[in-house]
């Protein structure tokens, strides 16, 4: 897809309205608690009218049993020019099931910010095919219902993502956190998460000083539901689609193994894409999770196999193209918004990285 065919939708100012739907996960329907402090902060910290679409809190049984409905609302959402952007309430697991019912026509014809990541990894490849730059966050209730109070970093560039023509470059935050803290419980609405001081990004693959900087679209998301939408063969460019692209990469709460981020490296390669790519950016991954809690050494640990499997395995199809780890997009707190479709640069001379327009 050449360059002139992507659209940045425009930029929402103070006061509009924001549509919220559930592309797959019930979960607001399960914690009305956390969903609500996720819309009290849209409309109190970034001034903007929340219109909560049928899906927003039905509920995990109800969207399950029909994906069509999701479809309506992402249709209605980008349709209604009322509507300024679209927030995801989460991610989840089956997106994948109704994103083949959408019309693209209505998609290209209204071309409307959507915000969502982890499982809207689909959406937003699909979007990436129509020529439509989305954002890879924040949700409603990660993000915007952050416990304690959202993180400096995560408004800083959400303020960008909604409100400005372009994120532009970026810089790494002092701390991160993977802590989970139980949304069942109220009371940990007003904890804050447990952070850990940030040795910043890491660069490797072509990163010597000689590598210039490299600017391509971004393509890309959450390495487990990449495997999935690739496996159904579902919204996936063709090799030629990312010619001089740049890879965006990121593992999810399920903390994949790193046998099997090379076995879906390896795949991606096999088909002819890894080769492709001029650039990737690799989200800083979470090494615990609601249900794991491993000590920090462990933590560590995993980190470094992960980031050593990812980096061994893309050499073995591209190794010469510079990669940058622990960057702030995904499941880690806190993120920045990256968008999907839009231009970047990474410049491993100047540790630098930014994502401009179409």
């Amino acid at each position: 897809m050449s360059t002139d065919e992507f659209v940045v939708p425009p930029a929402l100012e103070p006061g509009d309205k924001v549509a919220i739907v559930a592309t797959s996960s019930g979960a607001a329907a399960t914690f009305p608690h956390v969903y609500e402090l996720g819309l009290e902060r849209i409309r109190e910290a970034f001034d903007l009218e929340p219109i909560e679409y049928p899906t927003a809190t039905a509920d995990q049984e109800t969207l399950s049993a029909d994906p069509e409905m999701r479809a309506r609302d992402i249709e209605e959402a980008f349709r209604d020019p009322e509507i300024s952007g679209v927030i995801t309430t989460l991610g989840g697991d089956d997106q994948i099931r109704f994103v083949d019912q959408l019309d693209p026509d209505v998609l290209r014809e209204n071309p409307t910010r959507f915000f969502g990541y982890s499982d809207n990894t689909i959406l937003a490849s699909y979007l990436w095919q129509q020529g439509i730059v989305s954002y890879y966050g924040p949700s409603v209730l990660t993000e915007f219902a952050m416990q304690g109070s959202m993180f400096d970093h995560t408004v800083e560039y959400s303020r960008r993502a909604l409100f400005e023509e372009s994120i532009g470059e970026i810089g790494p935050a002092e701390f991160f956190s993977d802590h989970d803290l139980n949304w069942a419980d109220p009371d940990n609405l007003e904890r804050r998460r447990e952070t850990e001081p940030s040795d910043g990004w890491r660069w490797a693959g072509g990163s010597d000083d000689a590598t210039g900087p490299v600017t391509g679209r971004t393509w890309g998301g959450c390495l487990t539901v990449l495997d999935q939408l690739l496996a159904a063969n579902v919204a996936v460019p063709e090799p030629a689609d990312v010619d001089g692209d740049i890879l965006l990469l990121e593992t999810s709460e399920v903390m994949p193994e790193p046998w099997y981020a090379r076995q879906f490296l390896i795949a991606m390669g096999e088909r002819g894409l890894l080769e492709r790519f001029d650039g990737v950016i690799v989200g800083r991954a979470k090494a615990r999770n609601a249900f794991e809690e491993p000590p920090a050494d462990e933590r560590v640990a995993y980190r470094d196999e992960l980031r050593e499997a990812i980096e061994a395995t893309i050499a073995l199809y591209n190794p010469d193209v510079p990669i940058v780890f622990d960057v702030e997009f995904g499941h880690c707190a806190p993120t920045v918004p990256v968008p999907v479709g839009a231009m970047a640069t990474i410049d491993p001379a100047e540790a630098r990285i930014s994502f401009d327009g179409a």
